[in-house]
Formats: C-alpha cells, sequence, structure tokens
C-alpha cells in the first residue's frame, strides 16, 4: 500500500526543515509522540538507528527508525520497523517562493503481518493515509505559528 500527500507551507525551506529535522519538535505535531532514543550512527545521517516511541490507547507502541538517505533541505527517507509491520517514507522539499515551501510525503507499506492491520490496510486504507496527512496539517500550523 502507498500513498502521497503534500502541502505548501508559508516559510522559507531551510525554516522548515530545520523544524522537520529536529526531533525535539516532533510531539508539537505528531500526536502520541513521546520520545525518540538514539541506537546508532550519528543523529539524522544515513544510516543512524533510533526508537520512536508512542502512546497508542493505554499502552505504547515502538517504531525503530533507520534514515536511509538525508538530502536535506531537499529530501529525506527513511525506513520504520514496527513488529507488526514496516514502511518507508520519503519526503521533499520545495521552493515556492521567498516565503513558500511545499512539503511532499510519500509513504510505502511494504510489510503488514498481522491479521487486523491487514484487513483494515484492504477494507479502510484511509486509516493509514488519514493520519499522515493529518501530522502534515498539524506540522504547517507548527511551523508557521514560529
Amino acid at each position: 500500500m502507498k500513498f502521497k500527500g503534500s502541502i505548501d507551507i508559508k516559510a522559507p525551506i531551510d525554516k522548515v526543515t530545520a523544524f522537520f529535522a529536529d526531533p525535539k519538535y516532533l510531539k508539537e505535531y505528531q500526536e502520541g509522540f513521546i520520545r525518540k532514543e538514539l541506537i546508532s550512527g550519528t543523529p539524522g545521517t544515513a544510516g543512524a538507528k533510533s526508537k520512536m516511541y508512542y502512546k497508542m490507547g493505554k499502552g505504547e507502541m515502538e517504531l525503530t527508525e533507520t534514515v536511509t538517505s538525508n538530502e536535506l533541505p531537499h529530501r529525506f527517507e527513511g525506513h520504520y520497523h514496527h513488529k507488526h509491520m514496516d514502511n518507508t517514507m520519503v519526503c521533499t522539499f520545495s521552493v515556492l517562493g521567498d516565503n513558500e515551501t511545499r512539503y511532499e510525503s510519500e509513504i510505502e507499506y511494504t510489510r503488514i503481518n498481522w491479521i487486523m492491520p491487514r484487513l483494515m490496510a484492504i477494507l479502510f486504507p484511509s486509516m493509514y493515509r488519514k493520519p499522515a496527512q493529518r501530522w502534515m496539517n498539524n506540522f504547517k500550523v507548527f511551523v508557521e505559528k514560529q
């Protein structure tokens, strides 16, 4: 399952990507984000691995992020592993004007090995697409307030 999203942000590309690249701001636009812990490598560089923790209902969800490429301010690629699924994310940033940046993302779920998430992906793919777009919308609001 693959889907794309896009949003235009009224801020220069350097400002947008500085907020995007700094994990201390994740809680500002990703609901449920708790923390990010570096496991290996240099933060933000290709090969860096981190654990990411999210509050999900009464429990926690843990993801492992592996940065596959970081060419910010123009492009970022990552692989995300959860015990029940894997996905890749490619984010690109384009200058639209002096004070406007287009943020595009492409997310592809490459493995879903638990029956309920697999059924949800087939029957209700918007359950995966909507949160990603909501985080982009939240990110836009956050950056434009700064």
